[in-house]
């Protein structure tokens, strides 16, 4: 494995687990949304004699507050990691896995982008991007052997809710929230049956089926007083 971060000590953390149980696992400082970025991963694949078979895309950042209050450079930040990092490098990895006609792409996209979210509006705006390539990619690499599968897990328990000041919004305090493992394990099974949408618990498949069908009007009110800062 190559595991790609900007923190250096929780990826050496990372990969000293994952070789005490016996697998391979070499690190990469790095930012994402970086010029170069994806030419850096490239190079690093070839200086350990990696193929990029597996494609986990699960960098991501998020901001509550109204459009309008927070910075821009910040807000377009959030497009630039959580959609077009992780789209730079599915176009990059997807030919060589068409020509082996193996391997796949595993994006962990978001409940959020089934609606629009009013106090996180890129957040949600990113994941509706990121679903619906990854939908896409799905139905273009399924003729070719390769899967393209999107994990849509409701809140999780990560540092993400802290950093991104969500867990002091009310739909988030409101919300329970996943197990990191139990929700990648899901994702990894899903990925691994070739599923196109995978949801890890019936809380997120409920909100995704759900929220689409209710009037935008009245979900739009909805969501943007759940996810007013206490």
């Amino acid at each position: 494995m190559l595991l790609v971060a900007r923190g250096m000590a929780a990826l050496t953390a990372l990969a000293e687990e994952l070789t005490a149980t016996g697998g391979e696992a070499h690190t990469l400082s790095l930012d994402l949304t970086a010029p170069g970025a994806v030419a850096a991963i490239g190079a690093a694949l070839l200086r350990h004699g990696l193929v990029c078979d597996v494609l986990v895309n699960n960098a991501g950042q998020g901001l509550v507050g109204a459009a309008a209050d927070l910075s821009a450079a910040d807000q377009l930040g959030i497009l630039d990691l959580n959609l077009r990092a992780a789209v730079a490098l599915a176009l990059a990895a997807l030919p060589g896995m068409r020509q082996r006609r193996q391997g796949g792409i595993l994006n962990v996209g978001s409940i959020a982008g089934f609606m629009p979210g009013p106090g996180m509006a890129l957040y949600y705006a990113s994941k509706a991007g990121l679903r619906s390539f990854s939908e896409a990619l799905w139905q273009e690499a399924r003729g070719h052997g390769v899967v393209v599968t999107l994990l849509c897990p409701g809140p999780v328990r990560t540092p993400f809710l802290e950093r991104s000041g969500a867990g002091k919004a009310r739909i988030f305090r409101m919300l329970p929230k996943a197990k990191a493992q139990r929700v990648a394990i899901r994702g990894w099974a899903g990925f691994r049956r070739g599923k196109r949408l995978v949801f890890p618990d019936r809380l997120s498949w409920l909100i995704a089926r759900v929220a689409p069908l209710l009037p935008r009007r009245l979900l739009l009110g909805l969501l943007a007083r759940l996810q007013q800062q206490r």
